[in-house]
């Protein structure tokens, strides 16, 4: 049985501005990996934009989302950080915190007019955000003489990009250490695939199994 996917991520902050009836929304998404990074990224925004009327909020953080958080921050209540935080629910993104600063342009909008506003607001900037996919990946790694590293990593490259798994950093000390962060099922896949490129000459070991980020390919 496959385990549902876990929620994504963005790759890093962007920003989008939507104007409606001259009212200013201005979106800021960064990654957070916390509550507490949340609310450093959001006394940052608050600061920075002191002369907008409103900076609502939508947070969520967890490997699974579990931690969320929306505040209006002066406009009618539900009309702004639960449409937002909809939003990243329904996109099904965590470690990511919202920040809409509204400048108001004389115009009063209502309840039904700001909850599609702030809704869109985050929508429009997710459109245009990098996610950055997660699953669970299990470490294996293989020391390789130096004089076969080159040659072994060459093979790793083009097995990761058909396996969906992520290469990580050579290590080199008395031999090459290569590690590979590969799908659980496919940890006896690349130890075959692996000691039929090498003739049985390398041997790998399996580690540990974390989530990681992977690469959009």
């Amino acid at each position: 049985m496959t385990s549902a996917p876990l929620p994504s991520t963005i790759a890093a902050p962007v920003e989008h501005t939507l104007e409606i009836k001259r009212s200013i929304f201005l979106t800021h998404l960064a990654p957070a990996g916390s509550v507490e990074e949340a609310d450093a990224v959001i006394a940052r925004i608050r600061k920075q934009r002191w002369d907008a009327r409103h900076h609502c909020t939508a947070l969520i953080v967890g490997t699974h989302g579990d931690r969320q958080r929306s505040n209006d921050d002066g406009e009618p209540a539900g009309t702004a950080g639960v449409p937002m935080l909809e939003v990243l629910r329904r996109r099904d993104v965590t470690d990511v915190v919202a920040v809409v600063s509204r400048w108001f342009g004389g115009v009063k909008l209502g309840a039904g007019g700001l909850v599609r506003a702030y809704g869109s607001a985050v929508a429009e900037t997710l459109d245009v955000a990098s996610l950055v996919h997660r699953a669970p990946r299990t470490a294996v790694a293989v020391d390789v003489p130096h004089a076969e590293a080159g040659r072994v990593l060459a093979f790793l490259h083009q097995w990761v990009e058909t396996h969906d798994a992520v290469l990580d950093a050579p290590e080199y000390g008395t031999q090459a250490r290569l590690a590979v962060w590969v799908p659980p099922e496919d940890v006896p896949v690349l130890d075959a695939d692996l000691g039929a490129f090498a003739a049985g000459a390398l041997t790998t070991r399996a580690g540990e199994t974390r989530i990681v980020d992977l690469p959009a390919r």
